[in-house]
């Protein structure tokens, strides 16, 4: 069975989920030889779903979780529907592109690209990208949130989480694989925001439902000694990519 761990707080998830670069959307799709169709794989609050859309004339995004597709910003030419990434309905020879935002650690390697090989059509595009560990731009507030991550909540991480650790260098990639720059996603935030966005963490929630207590209330209020509620502070997530034709 796929995991689920994204529907308790998929309303947090649309709303403090940080958004891809523009610069990555531009270069995927420099790759890309035909907009007719696109399908956004583990689409979640459908992000990439709404880029998609302004581009190709049909986009088909798929997720485990129908609170997560409530949530899914909806436009005319985006088709949700539910299904497990290695397992669809989809016609065979069908997409121009696929992509998979921060979600391919969760597949089942093998299977999924069996079905990226089946609804692909010929010289199709694919790629699926992650982030990694947010940094913050104060040496004593990362400090803090380094020993968050990896001492507080560290073992509430499922195992999947180290392919993100690893920048997806560890995850099979049965296609030609095509040289993409790096990327990162720069953030000004105050406290509320960074805490939003930590609620969104599957360890975060197992935590809760393990010790029922919220481990990011007690970050918060250590990092108040550096910041005010007010205080606007810099953070940074570094994105990585695989991509390739799909053959």
């Amino acid at each position: 069975m796929p995991k689920d761990n994204f529907s308790t707080q998929a309303a947090l998830y649309a709303k403090f989920r940080p958004k891809y670069p523009a610069e990555l959307y531009d270069f995927v799709l420099t790759k890309v030889k035909s907009f007719e169709t696109a399908w956004d794989c583990a689409t979640g609050n459908g992000q990439v779903a709404s880029h998609l859309s302004t581009i190709f004339q049909e986009v088909f995004a798929t997720d485990i979780s129908q609170k997560q597709l409530d949530n899914a910003h909806q436009a005319d030419n985006i088709h949700y529907s539910i299904a497990q990434a290695e397992k669809t309905d989809f016609p065979d020879n069908t997409f121009d592109l696929i992509t998979v935002g921060q979600a391919i650690h969760w597949f089942d390697f093998e299977r999924f690209f069996q079905e990226v090989h089946r609804v692909a059509k010929p010289e199709a595009i694919f790629a699926a990208w992650g982030y990694g560990t947010l940094t913050i731009d104060n040496e004593k507030a990362n400090v803090l949130f380094q020993d968050f991550y990896q001492e507080q909540i560290g073992e509430y991480w499922d195992a999947e989480r180290r392919f993100i650790d690893e920048e997806y260098r560890s995850i099979p990639f049965p296609f030609e694989m095509k040289e993409s720059p790096t990327f990162a996603m720069n953030y000004q935030w105050t406290l509320a925001e960074l805490e939003g966005y930590l609620n969104t963490w599957s360890s975060v929630q197992k935590y809760i439902k393990i010790h029922h207590k919220n481990p990011v209330d007690d970050f918060i209020e250590s990092l108040k000694a550096i910041y005010k509620s007010s205080d606007i502070f810099k953070v940074n997530f570094p994105v990585f990519m695989k991509m390739g034709d799909v053959k």
